[in-house]
């Protein structure tokens, strides 16, 4: 029996050390994703770092002390009081985008590189606002990334990293301090609101005046235009009457020129002078006549149309 238990036990040993041999054989073999980095060290020390594709190592002499992820994550930094310029405590949270380039300055150059970039982020960020009064801590979000960005590229560059971009979540300063901000933004606003209404106001009466302005303009100009109108009518009037005028004299001096003529000329002023004495009748008429009223001949001697006796 003794024999036995004996052999049982050294059969056992083997069996574990063999099992413990195929899994070590199967754990040497590694197949490495895309965008990855395993870091391999041969008896303790640094050895090799494997890329993406199908590995195989040396059972109990090779190990696979790190794995790295090479793509861009995302790194949360939790939220911490901050102390503006003006001693005002303000809560700051941010989230930071990293990524691994260098492998092995990531696994030796720093213990945690996760850590210490979130640590890093927030020293600087309490060392940005502490410069910055509470005002100017919301509008120079940029300012604190860029320059949180640029300390960690610093520093990244011995730990194997590199830091894309650094946003500010949430800047929430006390209660107390929000109540007040409200309160100036709401006063701001009605400030505006009111600037606004009396600009209105101004440009309204502007314009009506500007419209008055020019009705009384167009008005004048139109007044102007109609008696320019008229007096060239009125100038076109006499100049077509003194045309006509002397178009009717130039034809009278040709018809009393010609033969016959002047005695028409006498027939013709002799029936006007009978047709205005029969109008002298009327009632309300006021006449001065000359002594010999009925002595026709003497008219035309007058007018030139008859000549005097010698």
């Amino acid at each position: 029996m003794n024999n036995i238990d004996t052999d049982l036990v050294v059969l056992g040993i083997w069996g574990v050390i063999f099992l413990v041999f195929i899994v070590n054989l199967f754990r040497s073999i590694r197949l490495v994703p895309t965008k990855s980095a395993y870091i391999v060290e041969r008896l303790g020390k640094y050895h090799t770092t494997l890329d993406a594709g199908f590995h195989a190592l040396i059972p109990f002499v090779d190990k696979v002390a790190y794995i790295h992820d090479l793509k861009e994550e995302t790194i949360d930094v939790p939220p911490q009081e901050c102390f503006s310029s003006d001693e005002v405590n303000v809560e700051v949270d941010g989230v930071i985008y990293i990524s691994v380039t260098d492998p092995i300055k990531a696994s030796y150059g720093v213990t945690n590189y996760r850590y210490a970039a979130i640590q890093l982020a927030q020293t600087t960020t309490r060392s940005v606002i502490g410069t910055l009064e509470l005002d100017r801590t919301f509008e120079e979000r940029d300012l604190i990334s860029a320059k949180v960005v640029e300390v960690l590229d610093q520093a990244g560059a011995s730990w194997g990293i590199r830091v894309h971009r650094y946003e500010i979540k949430n800047i929430a300063p006390p209660e107390t301090v929000k109540n007040a901000m409200e309160m100036q933004v709401n006063a701001e606003r009605e400030r505006r609101a009111l600037l606004a209404k009396s600009e209105g106001d101004k440009q309204s009466k502007i314009n009506r005046s500007e419209g008055v302005k020019q009705e009384m303009i167009n008005i004048s100009e139109g007044e102007m235009q109609r008696r320019i109108n008229e007096a060239e009518g009125k100038a076109e009037e006499i100049l077509a009457i003194a045309k006509a005028t002397a178009e009717s004299i130039e034809k009278l001096a040709v018809v009393i020129s010609a033969p016959g003529g002047e005695n028409a000329l006498r027939m013709q002023l002799g029936e006007q002078y009978l047709s205005k004495l029969g109008e002298l009748g009327k009632a309300g008429n006021r006449v001065i006549l000359p002594a010999n009223l009925i002595d026709f001949e003497q008219w035309m001697t007058t007018v030139g149309l008859e000549e005097k006796p010698q």
